[in-house]
């Protein structure tokens, strides 16, 4: 089967002008029915990692270089959405105009941002944007404005509106990142939901409480390379973490997610 994500000589450059990467990965192949986290310190990479991905970074040319996604280095967005959705707190800063949720949603068909042209919207996609709204419990919200809503339920609207593709993956890119602790805890646990309900998740991220139970292998970054790759329990330890930070950590692990702290702490 052909990988959601399969890298291999991947460069991306910081400046130009010098030999600098923000990216530098050997080899990266990320399969179907995987959940995975990509997790990492600032600066380790994750922020250009998503922008390949979404083709706002471009890799430099390079012998036997790979970058591909579902099997092609080229893709025009109204097919990838059908294969891969992303959420990133970065596009929710673009949806602040007067539109309702249930628009939001609806633009998502039209890949727009605000509001779309009534007589474009079919009834098809007023009730595919519902279902997506009802599947995290909010279709109560689908004529409140969307300034209006929290920050957390505005992040569920985003996976909302790119899940009315029905898409194969998920990509979401520090989802917690402005949530308050029972926000962050309701958001992670419709991550499980949608990991259940057959999505695969992949989240981008420096939080170690993102990693829910539904993620079945972690990759490290640092420095723009992968500092280590595997299963949850043999990357997430004491030893990596610390020698990642350059300072002693202690990770704990509950049924929630994982918390590392300093070992003085």
């Amino acid at each position: 089967m052909i990988p959601v994500i399969e890298f291999k000589n991947v460069k991306v450059k910081y400046n130009y002008d010098l030999d600098d990467y923000a990216l530098d990965i050997d080899e990266l192949i990320i399969g179907h029915n995987e959940n995975v986290a990509i997790i990492g310190p600032n600066g380790a990479g994750k922020s250009s990692f998503i922008n390949l991905i979404s083709r706002d970074n471009y890799p430099e040319p390079e012998d036997n270089s790979v970058c591909n996604i579902y099997g092609s280095d080229r893709w025009d967005v109204f097919e990838l959405r059908s294969h891969l959705g992303i959420v990133s707190p970065n596009y929710q800063h673009k949806i602040g105009v007067e539109a309702t949720v249930l628009d939001t949603v609806i633009s998502g068909f039209f890949s727009s941002i605000g509001i779309i042209e009534e007589a474009d919207v079919k009834v098809s996609m007023t009730e595919k944007a519902l279902d997506a709204l009802e599947f995290f419990g909010i279709s109560g919200l689908a004529d409140r404005m969307i300034t209006e809503l929290s920050t957390g339920q505005s992040r569920l609207v985003l996976i909302a509106r790119a899940l009315i593709h029905d898409p194969e993956s998920l990509i979401l890119d520090e989802p917690a990142s402005g949530l308050d602790i029972k926000a962050a805890h309701l958001f992670r646990q419709n991550l499980i939901k949608l990991a259940d309900h057959g999505t695969n998740i992949i989240v981008v991220t420096h939080n170690f409480e993102d990693i829910v139970s539904c993620i079945n292998r972690v990759i490290i970054l640092k420095n723009g390379r992968i500092f280590k790759d595997g299963p949850c329990e043999e990357v997430i330890t004491d030893e990596n973490l610390s020698e990642l930070y350059s300072m002693d950590i202690n990770v704990k692990q509950s049924k929630h997610g994982y918390i590392a702290e300093l070992s003085d702490c």
